[in-house]
């Protein structure tokens, strides 16, 4: 049967291919059953096909769909085409080369396609330990390393052998996508002696450590009366809460005074008030009754006139007759 219409599958690692920063990786692929590639369409590529890492067709390699990144860093591992093996290199691995490979084969009849995971890792500085003091009724020591890819695992152990669980960690991505991390830990034991600071890669297994020393007068002396007065605490919380319901009880007291006083002025001044009104009203009664009476004799001397003048008129006419 010709190689052009038999079907076949696409085979690929099980397992991720592991790979070191700045070293070469390499992406095998193969078909099943065994036949030749030579003449076939052969494609590796990232999340679509048109990411494409590296492509051979017409038994050329073929640039026009290759991703920026790739440029120059890839080559096809061509030995065993015959057999229906094909691989892709990719020189100088980086760490934006990790994650999942498609490689697609396609006789222009039948096509298929492998996945095939890339894991890349660095190992990056030592870590540089130092004190920055004291804190806490401890020693601040603090733990940092860069360079690290995937994102390290740190530990603390002191001289016995024993973990340190609670620490504080900040990590971070340069632009090559590598991790910095900074590891803060608080010894507030002054016979630990030393302190461990180690850093894992957990994809390769590697470690790097650094160990150092923090001699006793680093730590802060307890004070003498430190013990007494964590004993006389409770006390003192106590005298302090009844010293202030004393506080707020006079308070109160006083409180209740002032505004029983300041009712009592304000009901004198209601009744000063109301007095001076009643007073008021008192004056605008009398004058009223002055300006009635003041009328009323005007009116009374105009009639006694009238009258006066009435009887001459009637006595100057009786001495006419």
């Amino acid at each position: 049967m010709s190689v052009f219409t038999e079907r076949f599958s696409v085979l690929g690692p099980s397992d991720p291919i592991v790979a070191v920063l700045g070293k070469d990786a390499t992406l095998p692929c193969f078909l099943d059953p065994v036949m030749s590639a030579e003449n076939m369409e052969l494609r590796w590529f990232r999340s679509n096909i048109l990411e494409s890492v590296f492509t051979y067709q017409d038994q050329q390699e073929r640039n026009e769909e290759l991703m920026a990144q790739y440029a120059g860093r890839t080559s096809l591992v061509g030995e065993f085409l015959s057999e229906g093996e094909a691989a892709v290199t990719i020189h100088k691995v980086q760490a934006s080369d990790n994650g999942l490979y498609t490689c697609f084969f396609s006789n222009g009849v039948f096509r298929e396609q492998a996945s095939l995971e890339l894991q890349v890792a660095g190992v990056g500085s030592a870590p540089q330990v130092h004190i920055t003091g004291p804190e806490e009724d401890g020693v601040h020591v603090v733990c940092m390393a860069s360079g690290w890819f995937p994102e390290p695992q740190v530990q603390w152990t002191h001289s016995r052998g024993e973990q340190f669980w609670e620490f504080s960690k900040v990590q971070a991505q340069d632009t090559e996508g590598l991790f910095s991390v900074e590891a803060a830990l608080v010894v507030r034991d002054s016979s630990v002696g030393s302190v461990t600071c180690s850093i894992l890669n957990p994809v390769l297994g590697q470690e790097k450590a650094m160990a150092i020393v923090i001699p006793e007068p680093f730590f802060p002396r307890a004070s003498p009366w430190k013990p007494a007065f964590l004993v006389s605490l409770p006390l003192l919380l106590l005298l302090l809460l009844g010293a202030a319901c004393y506080t707020q009880r006079e308070h109160s007291t006083q409180m209740r005074e002032l505004q029983e006083q300041r009712n009592l002025g304000q009901a004198k001044e209601e009744d000063r008030q109301t007095k001076e009104e009643a007073l008021k009203d008192t004056d605008e009664l009398q004058a009223i009754l002055e300006q009635r009476k003041a009328a009323y004799l005007a009116a009374w001397r105009k009639a006694q006139l009238y009258a006066d003048w009435r009887k001459e008129q009637f006595q100057a006419w009786i001495w006419t007759i």
